[in-house]
């Protein structure tokens, strides 16, 4: 795939990789040594770019691009008041860290969170820290993630803390310090692992061969962990409590929902009875005793915590508070990220445990004390000032932030006065300088500033630290823009052993004999929209044929010269779809509303699936711009005919038939049924315009068949018994309410104590009608009846497996 220049003299060849590499003065530097020596474990690494031609490298970069293009990992690019998806900015240059420097620094880590554990549980219990004035107390009461309705509350695991991230950097001397604590709902460890994915493509036989400790172990520990926190096998259900496709960080969600194996709930799945937490499926509502949550606490109930928040759960305090369920993390632990709490770390460490921090935090100081007012007014240069409470990192500048070494004299003297008026709101952080890490920008290896996010899982033998994580980079050499929606990049974290290191896997043996697991519950928001997902691919179908067929009369016969033109139009305005625009909108509504149901079920989605859709609306709205009536649209709609195809066939071809695919399948059944009834009552009227019979036959994909089945030309008898009464015919009503009925029966089966009938009676009922009906029978009324009763099962459905 690459080209090697194995003639190179490594050494020289490494030489000239790095001539214009230079670390500033004063700044810790990952690859190179104070001295310019290159660090041991960055060397094969180096060694390995040596000796790629531009073309090579470039080769392999695009690799690891492409991976994570058809994987789907993207983040959210804001723009003002919207968002859109933007490729995953892959910093392709891994940061090698040696084992035994990061076992000491998971030392210092998994120190830290037992004392975030402990500050958590007197923050919610006795409240030592405040009382004996370890903390002030304005800043506990003010901070709006401190949560009352939760003071007292002890978790049901006896464990307020379960997962947590950290943001680290390297300071000049080559010490690490922390620069933010993660406690809320950490994210980002699935990019982590995708991250790994990736760079492990870019540099395969050397990822193979560097002895990189695996990411898998620490996933394992943590499952199992969450899985000893259920209770009963019965009873026990783990989630991942999702806000919804919208947030930056959903890729994420699905994705460890899909690699753990865990249900991807939104709120709207849940509902509490009796202060027990249950999700909504299509067998009716059943406990969840473990829920990590990725949604902010503060919106998580409006009963007791924020009365505006729409993503909330009714009562999923008073969930936590009857021990029913085990947060992760609990609810309130933002409380633990703000700036200001860094001030009084060391002091903490010291009155709850007694110790020292191995890991020390950025030097802060809380601008609500005297003394340390005066020392940030005395020190403004070296200084960043920003609100107390607020969580983001010190270098991620706000508004509100003012930044040392940039103050003339006028505006020292406002900061002097903010400080006065608004100390008790305000901390001061040092400006430290980050280290440097290697990053390959425009054909050049250059040194740019790094954060490295860790992540650390409580297992029953305690806190456990992935071995790696994944850096922020910038993409210049200001330290403030090392965010993605800054230009920066992300690259994955190597730590190298001196020791061999086995493959993992997240799957471990088990004893005994093999089990064959059943598919899990299925959310009813999930079949729902797997159910939408079907009635919107098939809509945007049925259109795109229709469309076809009428631009195929318009280029033929013109607008004035045939009543069939005229009468094809005016259904296309009945149903939406503008006949003056070759691509309507309401075409491209009906992609973009099966992409948003897609996005909202991407846990149980296949990969290509997703892509293949997403291929599709993208195709779609790109020929919206190009085409024109006539000859041009029939070819762009054959195109998307052709897409569609292709879509329909990965899934249905390829997906498990669970009952996920049911819903799918019936969603698909319902609106072709639907679609057909409605284009034979058009154009099958007896008192329509010539050709319509034709049309019908076309549209309804059965052209072929006709002319093999029927020795005269098309009449109303024979369109209606191949479109409307042939249970062969896949296009036709009858087949369609064949399949309705053998997918409920399986699905009503598989959902015992669900109350049957009320979805399967009016199916059955249609189904018989049709089975024993003459074409003759089958009138343009009775057509108009035959749709109601589809919208009659298509409701029947809702009712009975999402309401």
């Amino acid at each position: 795939m690459t080209e090697e220049r194995g003639d190179l003299d490594i050494p020289d060849a490494v030489a000239d990789l790095l001539k214009g590499y230079a670390p500033h003065k004063g700044v810790a530097d990952e690859l190179m040594r104070r001295d310019g020596t290159l660090r041991e474990v960055w060397k094969p690494l180096m060694e390995l770019l040596a000796r790629q031609s531009p073309d090579a490298l470039a080769a392999r970069f695009a690799s690891g691009d492409q991976y994570l293009h058809d994987t789907g990992v993207y983040f959210r690019q804001l723009q003002g008041q919207s968002s859109a998806e933007r490729d995953w900015p892959l910093s392709h240059i891994p940061v090698m860290i040696d084992a035994k420097e990061w076992e000491t620094l998971s030392e210092g880590i998994a120190q830290r969170a037992d004392l975030l554990e402990k500050i958590m549980a007197d923050l919610y219990g006795e409240g030592t820290l405040v009382k004996n004035r370890v903390l002030p107390a304005d800043l506990v009461a003010r901070n709006p993630e401190w949560l009352r309705p939760l003071v007292g509350t002890k978790p049901r695991s006896g464990h307020f803390l379960h997962f947590l991230a950290f943001e680290i950097g390297r300071s000049p001397d080559g010490s690490w310090f922390v620069l933010g604590d993660r406690t809320q709902a950490p994210s980002g460890a699935g990019f982590a692992l995708e991250n790994r994915m990736a760079s492990g493509r870019v540099f395969k036989e050397l990822y193979q061969d560097a002895n990189v400790e695996r990411l898998a172990t620490f996933f394992r520990r943590f499952r199992d962990a969450l899985h000893g926190l259920r209770g009963s096998e019965e009873e026990g259900r783990v989630g991942i409590l999702t806000p919804g496709q919208h947030t930056d960080t959903y890729y994420e969600h699905a994705y460890i929902a899909r690699y753990l194996g865990y249900m991807l709930l939104e709120t709207g799945d849940l509902k509490v009875e009796n202060d027990q937490l249950m999700v909504r499926t299509i067998k009716g509502p059943v406990p969840v005793s473990v829920l990590w949550r990725r949604l902010d606490s503060r919106f998580a109930d409006p009963l007791e915590l924020d009365e505006s928040s729409a993503l909330g759960t009714p009562g999923m305090v008073s969930a936590v508070r009857s021990g029913a369920i085990d947060m992760v993390n609990c609810l309130g632990s933002g409380v633990l990220e703000a700036r200001a709490l860094m001030a009084f770390m060391p002091r903490i460490s010291q009155a709850l445990t007694g110790e020292r921090l191995k890991l020390p935090n950025i030097a802060t100081w809380w601008c609500g004390q005297k003394a340390e007012r005066a020392y940030v007014t005395q020190n403004l240069d070296r200084m960043l000032i920003g609100p107390a409470l607020a969580t983001k990192l010190p270098f991620d500048i706000e508004a509100t932030t003012a930044r040392g070494g940039k103050f003339r004299e006028g505006a020292r003297q406002s900061v002097n006065e903010w400080l006065e008026r608004e100390g008790a709101s305000l901390v001061g952080q040092e400006a430290v300088t980050l280290s440097t890490t290697p990053a390959m920008i425009d054909g050049h290896l250059v040194p740019r500033p790094m954060v490295v996010r860790v992540f650390a899982a409580r297992t029953p033998e305690g806190w456990t630290v992935m071995p790696g994580g994944y850096a922020r980079i910038g993409r210049t050499e200001d330290p403030t823009a090392l965010g993605m929606q800054s230009g920066g990049s992300v690259a994955d974290v190597w730590v190298v052993s001196d020791e061999e290191v086995k493959p993992e896997t997240l799957a471990a043996e088990t004893p005994g004999p093999f089990i064959r697991r059943q598919p899990g519950l299925l959310p009813a928001r999930a079949a729902d929209n797997l159910y939408w997902l079907g009635r919107y691919v098939e809509r945007a179908e049925s259109s795109v044929r229709l469309l076809r067929a009428y631009h195929k009369r318009l280029q033929h016969y013109g607008s004035d010269t045939l009543p069939l033109v005229e009468t094809i139009a005016a259904h296309l305005s009945k149903i939406a779809l503008n006949p003056g625009d070759p691509l309507p909108p309401g075409l491209l509504h009906h992609f973009a509303l099966a992409r948003d149901c897609a996005a909202n079920v991407r846990d149980r989605f296949s990969t290509d699936g997703w892509n293949a859709l997403s291929d599709l609306a993208a195709t779609a709205q790109d020929l919206a711009d190009q085409v024109h009536r006539g000859e041009d649209t029939v070819r762009a709609m054959s195109v998307l005919l052709r897409k569609l195809g292709g879509f329909s066939g990965l899934v249905h071809d390829n997906m498990f038939r669970f009952n996920g695919w049911r819903f799918l399948t019936m969603g698909r059944a319902v609106e072709r049924a639907d679609q057909i009834a409605s284009l034979l009552a058009a154009f099958a009227d007896p008192a329509g315009p010539p050709g319509g019979y034709e049309l019908a036959v076309e549209v309804g994909d059965s052209v072929m068949t006709h002319r093999r089945r029927y020795s005269v030309e098309s009449n109303r008898n024979t369109v209606i018994d191949l479109l409307a009464l042939d249970p062969d015919n896949p296009r036709a009503i009858l087949f369609q309410v064949e399949a309705l009925h053998d997918e409920e029966q399986r699905l009503a089966r598989d959902t015992r104590h669900v109350r049957r009938g009320m979805a399967s009676r009016p199916i059955l009922q249609l189904r018989t009608a049709l089975e024993v009906a003459t074409p003759e029978e089958i009138t343009t009324q009775r057509l108009i009846g035959i749709r109601g009763e589809i919208a009659a099962i298509s409701d029947a459905i809702s009712t009975q497996y999402f309401s």
